[in-house]
């Protein structure tokens, strides 16, 4: 472990490796399928889940210099980052998709963002598609000014699959499949590189588009040298996008609350949820399947 990375978990106290829970669910054993939790909403209260395992390496490299990211108006990347710049002291800069008026009052996410210290500057959707060229990146440079750190939206870059990878290894020999929620890709990219052979992932993305995979592939190829063959898509659980929900999917998430007094997020971890309780009721897992679901997220 490098001092940088020392000191980083020294200040923020991660709980690291995430706890591990079974639950009994009869929904799931009737079809012979063991559901474990992956716990990492608890893994830090103001960086829970996946923005830890993604933020960690590139709070590291940014070294206190303004990190300047990019997300939607609910993005949790957002206010995770916002949340880190409070705990370690540097400045951060949230490049929101949007017009301003249209998000004016903030929701309660922004709203948590500006009061965490991050300046936040809403650009037009047609800008905010065009985020990763160099000319738009120049012009939030020179807007900024003080060589700002760049954050890709979600957090999902080289680092983040890197700081991801440590999820699959810390469930070596404790599961058969892992599924996660996906938004970005990069927290499924570096669980698949962690698992041990033998184990794969599940992928259910958030987003509606079918994009994700060649993001996905594009993220290991860069970060590992080539894909693995480790994972897959189930691209039905969306509920028409980000941000949108169904009445049936709230139902589902109520349910599950209630059996297991466990809060469940609604925009992420229930859709992943939803789509493991499908596939289990479909037949797709051999009886005698553990399955772990990640469990990246809280409620706002």
């Amino acid at each position: 472990m490098t001092p940088e990375a020392l000191d980083l978990t020294s200040r923020l106290r991660p709980r690291i490796p995430s706890p591990l829970q079974g639950i009994e669910d009869e929904r799931f054993t009737r079809h012979g399928v063991r559901l474990l939790l992956k716990r990492d909403d608890l893994i830090h209260p103001a960086l829970p889940g996946n923005k830890w395992r993604k933020l960690s390496l590139n709070l590291q490299e940014a070294a206190g210099r303004p990190v300047l990211t990019f997300g939607g108006a609910y993005s949790n990347h957002l206010r995770a980052t916002a949340a880190a710049g409070r705990l370690l002291g540097f400045p951060t800069i949230g490049v929101v998709r949007g017009d301003e008026l249209a998000h004016r009052p903030l929701n309660p996410s922004l709203a948590q963002c500006a009061a965490d210290g991050m300046r936040l500057h809403f650009v037009d959707r047609s800008t905010y598609r065009r985020k990763a060229e160099p000319e738009v990146l120049e012009a939030l440079r020179e807007l900024f000014g003080g060589d700002p750190y760049l954050v890709p939206e979600g957090g999902s870059n080289s680092l983040a699959v890197q700081g991801c990878t440590a999820l699959g290894r810390e469930l070596h020999g404790l599961a058969d499949v892992v599924a996660v929620a996906c938004g970005t890709g990069g927290t499924l990219a570096g669980l698949a590189a962690g698992l041990a052979e033998g184990q794969r992932a599940i992928g259910f993305p958030v987003l509606r588009g079918g994009f994700l995979a060649d993001e996905i592939r594009e993220l290991q190829r860069r970060t590992l040298g080539e894909p693995t063959a480790n994972w897959s898509l189930d691209e039905r659980f969306h509920c028409g996008g980000y941000a949108r929900t169904t009445p049936e999917l709230d139902a589902f998430a109520a349910d599950f609350e209630a059996r297991h007094e466990l809060p469940v997020e609604r925009l992420y971890v229930a859709k992943m949820l939803y789509g493991l309780l499908t596939l289990a009721e479909e037949g797709s897992f051999p009886k005698g399947t553990t399955v772990a679901a990640v469990i990246t997220g809280q409620p706002l």
